[in-house]
């Protein structure tokens, strides 16, 4: 099964803050574009940030003795993607809620793992994995 891009539309302080966030950090293609919203490509989804005043409250959840922001999203990568993209985080001074680590080391699902804010406070986890077919639904 190929899967189709997933759209999620999220609330920001700032659309042209939340923009060049996404385009330089995350190397995000800019799509439509409006006076408070602006459509990006995130590896294939849809992004869409609409300017807010009211932004989400993060609440976390113990996982692997880390507490998980929620709500939060983001991407699965290859392991070397992911890890390409945790060093150019690391090297423009993100600073993460969750440092970038391996998840379950040595268990069906093994993934590495790292948590950030953007800067409206979106959590965003992106994972890597080894081994995709463990991505999605491995016990």
């Amino acid at each position: 099964m190929s899967l189709t891009p997933f759209h999620l539309a999220i609330p920001v302080i700032d659309k042209e803050v939340s923009k060049k966030f996404y385009i330089e950090l995350l190397k995000c293609k800019v799509g439509r574009e409006g006076d408070t919203w602006v459509d990006l490509d995130l590896y294939g989804h849809q992004l869409v940030c609409h300017e807010s005043n009211q932004v989400s409250v993060v609440h976390s959840n113990p996982v692997d003795d880390h507490d998980v922001p929620i709500p939060h999203f983001g991407v699965v990568l290859e392991m070397g993607d992911w890890k390409s993209l945790a060093s150019s985080l690391k090297a423009a001074g993100v600073i993460f809620i969750i440092e970038p680590y391996l998840r379950f080391e040595g268990e069906v699902g093994e993934q590495a793992t790292m948590f950030f804010l953007d800067p409206s406070g979106n959590a965003l986890e992106f994972k890597g994995f080894k081994n995709m077919e463990e991505a999605l639904f491995a016990r």
